[in-house]
């Protein structure tokens, strides 16, 4: 038993290793195929951020029960290494433990330890897998579970090789100790295992229980290391290894998110100067066109998805029967890079020529296009609201928006290939300097009803030093009705709190969001170089923005062009102002409007994207007379209202309408207001609920309202 043992278990493992060592080699051969991509700032940032979201498995712990499973299971793979040298060492001589620490008391309780948790973790991981199978979950073929579309043999696969190899050691364990001398002492929570499993075998028989059970688990291993080196895409293996680079050269060294601004096109690792790009190299490419256009850290993106389905089960598009799953958009991607590389990597022209005819398809595939001919379905690609909820789920820190942004510019730039509807936006922004293809002398219509004058810089300021703040209106706030309503509350409040602020009226253009959101980015950079001059002129510093997309533009991206401005949300400021008792709202005089219920929707590029969750909540809380009822996904788990992305400005054919799914559930809090701190976020919501309200499913009395409309109603009724 023994030469059998010692014969198979070397055998499969040289055979193991071999192929390990080879397959890492192809796979960073692969990566290395993509652009470059400066990830190299703030070392030691990047390093706490690795030990953060390793060690304290911080992004997993956002599903808390799940993350700690994982967290145990991840451990007991890294901490049990030691586990698989002692049965490589006991297939010679049973008795054999590591030198020092092999009968360290502390070094056995661990390994027991992390043994019985990491068995208690799996099992309850694999239940949950079984539980939320694809064909027990609603929706077309169970598209509703996080796990459709992932490769099922592959999860179950790694499951019960973690399962096999846990039992194996507790195995051991059990053998060890009737080997012993028999102190529980150092077998706390495996001495039972030897007593009742093995209690009847003579020294010989345990000794060959021994070199069986070790073999066992050497060739578990092993054969798990031989599956995954002949399957490079095998994520939900190979995340154990690349996750770490992926989390270490993640966009933000500091931790956060790669959301908020949207990287310029990039070539050769540097942003294009859209100034002088007739300079630009004629084959250079703006945006993806080919799996090769990605960065290498998009590759390594690819690569390292474990196919968990978070993604999937939080975006707002899957959810709402559209073609789009960004688990899926990862895994096509990954499937197409790996089984192009051979034409990529191929030394010569003779040699791609002798490459096999699948290869040769795979490099004549086109990256976008319809579903049966391209690698990534047009209609999945244009579904995206790039609402962050992907990115904001992630585990591994994977790019999903960055990576759908850069196909949509060269869709745009390149090919002219783009849904029809955004022919009046692009014009609109063009023309008019706004999507809706307004009269820029418009802008300052929404000041006229108010009972004092709004200054306008260059007319009644020479310039924003005689002010606190600019205050941007955006296009939405100036000529899309409903928004008026919250501008004009925002100025009131403003002039009621004694904030003095200034607006640039016709010189103001639209920030570019809806231009770069929907691929455009030669128009996007027009109209931001457009404001970036004006800002410089009239010296503006401080900003506060009523459009969570101005917001996040004016604030993350500006920056890009060399304006450094202080951007603040409306919410966020008159949340200062309460607090600094510059405004007190009071509780209303009727008794009837007390006790009114409100609840908030979260908008994608204030929450998500910036992180403003508190400031609208406490605004709302500190409104007497009112409750307050949080939608049940909320916050880091809010659910889109469909017009991020530029889908404002698309028409939704396909599945159900994402701002009916969002009405719904803001309607089931039985809430009287709707609030929220964004125009687009209002215009959707607004028609959900009046399509609700035609159909009888909510109250005729339900409104949509800004906060600011809220707080002002409340602030005016002490006058």
């Amino acid at each position: 038993m023994q030469i059998l043992a010692i014969v198979v278990s070397l055998a499969v493992t040289l055979v193991a290793v071999a192929l390990f060592g080879k397959t890492i080699g192809h796979i960073v051969s692969v990566i290395k195929l993509g652009q470059p991509a400066g990830r190299t700032d703030d070392p030691g940032k990047r390093t706490v951020t690795l030990a953060k979201e390793t060690l304290g498995h911080t992004r997993m712990l956002q599903w808390s029960h799940i993350g700690v499973m994982h967290w145990f299971v991840a451990f007991g793979f890294i901490g049990l290494f030691l586990t698989l040298v002692t049965a490589f060492g006991q297939l010679f001589d049973p008795h054999w433990a590591l030198p020092i620490i092999g009968h360290w008391f502390v070094f056995e309780w661990v390994s027991e330890a992390l043994t019985w948790t990491g068995l208690l973790s799996i099992i309850g991981l694999m239940a949950i897998r079984l539980r939320n199978l694809p064909r027990r979950s609603g929706g077309e073929d169970g598209r509703y579970s996080r796990f459709y579309g992932s490769t099922s043999w592959q999860a179950y696969y790694v499951e019960y090789t973690i399962l096999g190899v846990l039992i194996c050691i507790a195995l051991l364990r059990g053998l060890e100790y009737q080997l012993g001398d028999g102190e529980k002492f150092h077998f706390p929570m495996t001495f039972f295992i030897g007593s009742g499993l093995f209690g009847g075998l003579s020294e010989h028989g345990l000794e060959n229980a021994v070199y069986l059970v070790a073999m066992i688990k050497i060739l578990i291993s092993f054969a798990w290391m031989i599956t995954i080196s002949l399957n490079a895409t095998m994520g939900v293996a190979w995340h154990r290894f690349t996750a770490w680079p992926n989390i270490w050269f993640k966009r933000k060294a500091d931790g956060g998110t790669a959301l908020g601004a949207l990287q310029p096109i990039m070539v050769n690792g540097a942003p294009i100067d859209f100034e002088n790009i007739e300079e630009l190299d004629e084959d250079a490419a703006l945006g993806v066109g080919k799996v090769e256009d990605f960065t290498w850290k998009g590759l390594l993106d690819f690569t390292t998805c474990t196919e968990c389905g978070r993604c999937q089960s939080q975006c707002p598009a899957w959810n709402t029967d559209k073609p789009l799953s960004p688990k899926l958009i990862m895994m096509g991607l990954r499937e197409h890079a790996y089984a192009k590389a051979p034409y990529l990597l191929a030394s010569d022209d003779d040699a791609r020529k002798s490459l096999p005819e699948l290869v040769l398809a795979e490099q004549d595939k086109p990256l976008v296009g319809p579903a049966d001919v391209a690698v990534i379905d047009e209609e999945a690609l244009w579904a995206c609201t790039s609402c962050g909820a992907c990115v904001q789920q992630c585990p591994v820190d994977i790019e999903h928006v960055d990576a759908i942004m850069d196909m949509r510019r060269y869709q745009v730039l390149i090919e002219s290939s783009f849904p029809s509807e955004l022919n009046g936006l692009f014009k609109g922004l063009e023309n008019k300097g706004n999507p809706w293809n307004m009269n820029p002398s418009g802008r300052m219509d929404w000041a006229k009803d108010l009972p004092f004058e709004v200054k306008q810089v260059g007319t009644d300021v020479e310039s924003l030093d005689e002010v606190d703040y600019l205050f941007w209106v955006g296009c939405a706030g100036a000529f899309e009705d409903r928004a008026k309503k919250t501008t004009q509350a925002v100025a009131e409040l403003l002039n009621i709190a004694g904030v003095t602020f200034a607006v640039l009226g016709d010189g103001e253009t639209c920030t570019g969001d809806p231009a770069r959101r929907s691929g455009n980015e030669f128009v996007f950079q027009q109209l931001a170089m457009q404001n970036a001059e004006v800002f410089k002129e009239t010296k503006v510093r401080k900003v506060v923005s009523t459009c969570a997309h101005c917001f996040n533009t004016l604030k993350n991206e500006y920056s890009q062009l060399g304006v450094e401005l202080d951007v603040i949300h409306h919410t966020q400021l008159l949340n200062r102002l309460v607090r600094d008792g510059k405004l007190t709202p009071v509780a209303a005089a009727d008794s009837s409007l007390n006790g009114q219920k409100i609840t908030y929707h979260d908008p994608c590029y204030l929450g998500r994207h910036n992180q403003v969750y508190d400031a609208p909540r406490e605004l709302l809380d500190i409104i007497p007379g009112a409750q307050y009822a949080e939608m049940p996904r909320n916050q880091t788990k809010s659910f889109c209202c469909g017009a991020g992305g530029a889908r404002m400005w698309m028409e939704e054919k396909l599945g159900t309408r994402i701002n009916l799914n969002r009405t719904t559930e803001a309607v089931e809090t039985g809430a009287d207001k709707i609030a929220t701190g964004c125009p687009f976020c209002r215009v959707m919501l607004s028609d959900g609920l009046t399509a609700k309200q035609a159909d009888g499913s909510a109250r005729e009395s339900v409104e949509v309202q800004d906060v600011a409309q809220l707080l002002l109603a409340s602030v005016k009724r002490g006058e």
